[in-house]
């Protein structure tokens, strides 16, 4: 028999405040531990909570870019649990009236075709809701420890429909989602500071079935590509317990990254073990189509629309595209670069930075923003190039030196002697007509129509001018001859 996953995720990503969900004291990463705290972090008697309006301005700029309705009422709800991680003995939270509903998180699937048109997808989102975050458990050789300074942080929960198919599909979403998220501005989303953590729910069915099969958790999944393994692991394993005799049983297992293999922490919680109830402390939220307007007007372009554009816009290659729009300060850069060359340009500029601009800032561990090769510096190398000024070995050279030194491709040229010499007009086209005579099928073929056939006449010119002419030159001096037959 065979069997197909289901594949549900919950994404808790931390919101990108200045303070905590519901006090004033800092939010952050990186201090010395329970610094980041005050009397209602630490769950003190008496304390009562408020609420942090920008955390709610980004939750609903989440919703808006993932296309989730918007309730026009929420409330807060107390999740009851006796942790250590937790001051209160329970977690604030929303249950049955989220902020965020339905949505979609569109993804590419994997293997589709490498063009604007390749095969997407939207996983159905169920829901988006806000709630605190925990305190962190650092755990010793003979006892465990207690740091409450991620405790009260702002917390988003994004809770997939179960609608993922593979281990490669929740590789996709998951990177859609992050730049979603890093692209509005509402999280940086690294997974080694906790600021997305990942649970999958995971569970298996004859193929063509309907009904979902048993489900299991996955935790502990501390990268994108840990997600990945571990469903394929999870998933292996399950078929593996069926084909046996045995059944899956509903529980939470936690996953090994290093080590590919998974063992089971607990059974799995239902919601009424929690014992929600409302929020006594908090009032619930109205939002107005004047709140909603207002976010919308700050919500940008996403990766796959920016994709899209780029190819109609600029012509842009998949290959191009594919780097670029990942990010969305490589991308603002291309688009600078783009305008200061000229849209006819673009594409060279495109190649500049996906090819050279990428490898000299992972090789010096920097970031776009970080770089000494501004977008006008750049547009500038790709109009000397066009024009002849400078070849591209020597432009390689130049950019080189640009990156490190932050000085101009012009200034570089002049100081360095290489800019392009002049070239002979007549020596040019006796050249020219020297390569049409020795090869006579390249000329025929583009006479015939055959636009890349002008190639093998232009290495012939270049070797005779020992690399200096003008690649410009040398195309429109061919292409007159050409025409003259």
């Amino acid at each position: 028999m065979q069997y197909e996953a289901v594949i549900g995720l919950e994404v808790h990503v931390q919101i990108k405040t200045n303070s905590k969900m519901f006090t004033r004291v800092a939010a952050g990463y990186g201090q010395p531990e329970n610094t980041l705290t005050d009397p209602v972090v630490l769950a003190l008697p008496g304390v009562l909570p408020v609420m942090n309006k920008a955390a709610i301005d980004a939750i609903i700029k989440a919703g808006l870019l993932l296309g989730c309705e918007i309730a026009p009422v929420c409330k807060w709800d107390r999740k009851n649990y006796f942790y250590p991680d937790s001051p209160k003995n329970y977690q604030i939270s929303q249950y049955d009236q989220p902020i965020c509903i339905g949505g979609s998180v569109e993804i590419e699937l994997p293997g589709s075709a490498r063009n604007v048109m390749g095969e997407h997808k939207k996983i159905p989102l169920t829901r988006i809701h806000l709630e605190e975050d925990v305190g962190k458990l650092n755990h010793g050789a003979v006892d465990s420890l207690v740091d409450y300074n991620r405790a009260g942080t702002p917390l988003m929960e994004i809770v997939s429909d179960p609608a993922i198919q593979s281990a490669e599909e929740a590789f996709a979403y998951l990177t859609s989602l992050r730049a979603s998220m890093i692209y509005g501005g509402i999280s940086d989303c690294d997974m080694e500071k906790g600021q997305l953590r990942c649970d999958a729910n995971i569970s298996i069915r004859p193929v063509g079935a309907t009904t979902l099969g048993t489900k299991v958790e996955l935790k502990n999944l501390n990268s994108i590509s840990y997600v990945r393994d571990g469903i394929a692991h999870e998933i292996k394993r399950q078929i593996a317990v069926v084909q046996s005799g045995g059944t899956i049983v509903q529980e939470t297992r936690d996953y090994d990254g290093i080590t590919g293999t998974s063992q089971s922490l607990r059974s799995k919680e239902m919601a009424h073990d929690y014992r929600y109830f409302p929020d006594p402390d908090l009032m619930p939220v109205e939002v107005d189509e004047e709140w909603k307007s207002r976010i919308a007007a700050e919500c940008p372009e996403l990766p796959f629309p920016k994709q899209e554009r780029f190819f109609k816009q600029y012509g842009l290659p998949y290959t191009l595209t594919s780097v670029l729009v990942w990010d969305r300060a490589l991308a603002d850069y291309f688009e600078a670069a783009a305008a200061a060359a000229g849209s006819d340009k673009a594409q060279a500029v495109g190649n500049w930075i996906v090819n050279d601009l990428l490898r000299e800032l992972g090789a010096a561990k920097l970031t776009v923003a970080e770089s000494k090769v501004t977008p006008a510096a750049l547009a500038e190398l790709v109009k000397l190039i066009d024009a002849g000024t400078v070849l591209n070995n020597a432009a390689k050279e130049i950019f080189v030196e640009m990156f490190a030194t932050g000085d101009s491709a012009a200034a570089i040229a002049d100081r360095k002697g290489l800019k392009a010499a002049p070239t002979d007009t007549g020596e040019l086209e006796q050249w020219c007509r020297d390569a049409i005579a020795a090869n006579a099928k390249s000329a025929d073929e583009f006479r015939a129509g055959k636009e890349s056939a002008i190639n093998g006449l232009k290495g012939p010119v270049m070797k005779a001018s020992r690399g200096k002419a003008n690649p410009k030159l040398v195309d429109e001096t061919l292409r007159r001859l050409l025409a003259e037959g």
